[in-house]
């Protein structure tokens, strides 16, 4: 944990209205950086922070997330309003943030189990909106223009990828090391640029505690100005993921689960977007760079397991499934050959 007093005495001054005493537990989930809810006079508020220890280069970006969250608070696009950001490592020991706490429901299960028919169509629907409305938002315009570099996404993101994987390596994965040669030689042409999540899973959403729209977008670390379709092909594999390789719906029934095919689902988005359509070849190449990047990302966790920084107790579960998920990738690789 950490010093509440010195916090206490740090958010006295940063956030209107706060009561004492404030109590603090640990939420589950944010398998990067450790989050917390604080409780102080009958109203809740998270606080997000930097793990203890070596951390890799560019990675667990707390002043970034609070950036944009904070940027996006002014738009359409459902975000929890921020209070402050720290920086001064003599208060909890890593920078922080601290937004409000957005109470509403969290599922990690795409397939829903937990709602009606009706419902879980509605849900998909309003998430295709949100993911819609975010790469809709004129990003300048919010003072986010320098937030990150417009054009090339692809091929900064695969070298980016690329070096945190190789930093992270516990075991070799030959189809990591074969999606590692592929993606640069396959670059799609498209540019576009937005802001982009990142990370935009269901597992990231609070909806609503009553109506199935969601209320909050968490989880911005990864958050950048890049390419849509990554950002909704990183969205869109849990319709090619199962939920053993990693919280996805492939094999579900969908039509009797009354939720949208993956074809429908981007046609939503497309039309929201007012895109005219997709290349397929373009899109199989956005869904394999997708898979590559998650599973990067995982081997991060395990690697952070290994060391002991990891943030959440099942890490290492998570962890292993870096390797089914390139395996994936590459057999999709095979299918467009």
């Amino acid at each position: 944990m950490f010093d509440v007093t010195a916090l206490t005495e740090y958010l006295r001054a940063h956030v209107p209205g706060l009561d004492e005493p404030i109590t603090v537990d640990s939420l589950s989930g944010g398998q990067s950086n450790p989050t917390f809810r604080l409780s102080a006079g009958g109203r809740s508020y998270v606080l997000r922070k930097q793990p203890e220890g070596e951390l890799l280069p560019s990675a667990h970006a707390v002043d970034r997330e609070y950036r944009v969250i904070t940027a996006l608070g002014g738009t359409d696009v459902p975000v929890p309003r921020t209070y402050c950001y720290c920086e001064d490592r003599s208060v909890i020991g890593t920078p922080f943030f601290v937004m409000e706490f957005a109470d509403g429901r969290h599922f990690w299960d795409p397939a829903l189990p937990e709602l009606d028919a009706a419902s879980r169509a509605a849900l998909w629907d309003d998430i295709n909106s949100v993911i819609a409305r975010l790469h809709n938002v004129d990003y300048a315009a919010i003072g986010l223009g320098d937030y990150g570099k417009p054009g090339n996404y692809f091929e900064r993101q695969i070298g980016r990828w690329s070096k945190q994987y190789r930093a992270s390596e516990t075991e070799r994965i030959d189809a990591m090391d074969r999606l590692l040669e592929w993606l640069p030689r396959n670059i799609i042409a498209e540019e576009a640029s937005s802001i982009v999540h990142g990370d935009f899973r269901l597992d990231n959403l609070i909806v609503h505690a009553a109506e199935p729209r969601v209320i909050a977008v968490l989880d911005w670390e990864l958050s950048t100005l890049g390419h849509p379709l990554a950002d909704l092909s990183y969205h869109v594999m849990v319709w090619r993921l199962s939920q053993a390789q990693f919280r996805g719906m492939a094999g579900k029934d969908l039509a009797a689960l009354h939720v949208p095919s993956e074809h429908e689902y981007v046609d939503r988005y497309c039309a929201r977007t007012e895109r005219a359509g997709l290349d397929p070849h373009d899109w199989e190449f956005c869904v394999v760079f997708s898979m590559f990047r998650l599973a990067a990302i995982i081997q991060g966790i395990a690697k952070r397991v290994l060391v002991g920084t990891a943030a959440d107790a099942n890490a290492a579960d998570v962890g292993h499934r870096a390797r089914l998920i390139a395996d994936v990738a590459w057999r999709q690789v095979e299918l467009m050959r």
